[in-house]
């Protein structure tokens, strides 16, 4: 399979998201079924592996660390910080010097490694200037904690900001036909100064796999359930555009998966995506998607059924809007 430049490294153009392993989609899988994904993804030819202080408060590195120390030198390692569980058992925004300096100790002891490839803030924390949080991380870089900045879920101007600080490695925000932000700016910013762009969620949590018929078949904790786009009024005109896409992915012999990935690496070269899944047959077929090339005419139809004008609801709700510095419509 053909790589993609992440950073200073390379790696396959499709990616591993390890938030669902823990928490946030359905109920999570045993420890076991973790590791035996984890080690599939990696026997798939999986080199980038995604992970977060957040994800399980914690747990989803200590998976990480546990099952794949061995094979630490197979994989580009990604982890976040600047937004965990604190003392009082809430979820805390913090990107002081301190408090990354002490997420990254905690993370490469349950990572159980001596170093991070690629450290991203998690998100923006309004009360600290954006150049003081990557002053820190520019400093772990030169203790050789990580290798590599990382932004998530910023705009260009704070991506620009940071950029000037330091060089930033890769930006990760939401991206699939279903969310367009990234294009109001961030996709372009980050091919003229030469940033790699991650493209979470790029299955859209699931929807555009075409499995989610009904919503309230999900999980009572399940985190699409605070979702707009995923509510009992907006849910319906949603499945509504998926069903006019499902064609499309019949006609390239591929599933809805694979047609939606393949649709976000053809957005840039400087693209990578980081689907994630707790099934192995979809392990498999997303990291296939890799090698799809759509047809002109496909490209096109997709943008014309899915984008962000024909969408009903916005990415997250207003509690969570709050925290994002992406830029809206």
């Amino acid at each position: 399979m053909s790589q993609r430049q992440l950073g200073s490294f390379k790696c396959a153009p499709i990616g591993l998201g390890c938030m669902n392993l823990s928490h946030a989609y359905g109920v999570p899988p045993s420890e076991q079924q973790g590791q035996t994904l984890l080690l599939k993804a990696l026997d798939l030819g999986y080199d980038m592996l995604d992970t977060a202080a957040l994800y399980g408060f914690g747990n989803n590195e200590t998976l990480l660390g546990k099952t794949l120390k061995p094979h630490r030198d197979k994989f580009v390692l990604a982890s976040k910080c600047g937004l965990f569980k604190n003392a009082a058992g809430m979820r805390e925004i913090n990107g002081t010097p301190e408090m990354i300096r002490k997420t990254c100790e905690d993370s490469l002891k349950r990572l159980q490694t001596d170093v991070i490839d690629l450290y991203y803030l998690h998100r923006l924390d309004r009360n600290v200037p954006i150049e003081e949080s990557v002053g820190a991380l520019a400093d772990l870089i030169t203790a050789g904690k990580i290798r590599a900045i990382g932004l998530s879920e910023v705009g260009a101007d704070t991506l620009r900001k940071a950029h000037a600080e330091h060089p930033i490695a890769a930006l990760q925000t939401e991206y699939s036909l279903w969310s367009r932000n990234a294009e109001i700016a961030v996709l372009d910013t980050c091919r003229e100064l030469g940033i790699s762009f991650v493209a979470f969620s790029p299955v859209a949590r699931g929807f555009l796999g075409g499995d989610i018929r009904d919503i309230n078949a999900l999980a009572e904790k399940d985190l699409r359930r605070t979702m707009p786009r995923f509510t009992t009024e907006n849910y319906p005109h949603n499945l509504a555009l998926l069903d006019k896409i499902t064609p499309l992915a019949e006609r390239e012999d591929c599933t809805l998966a694979q047609l939606s990935l393949a649709w976000v690496l053809s957005r840039g070269e400087h693209i990578v995506a980081i689907p994630g899944t707790t099934n192995l047959t979809h392990l498999e077929d997303n990291f296939k998607a890799g090698e799809i090339s759509l047809s002109e005419d496909t490209l096109a139809q997709l943008d014309l059924i899915m984008n962000q004008q024909t969408v009903v609801g916005g990415r997250y709700n207003a509690g969570t809007q709050k925290e994002i510095d992406t830029e809206e419509f």
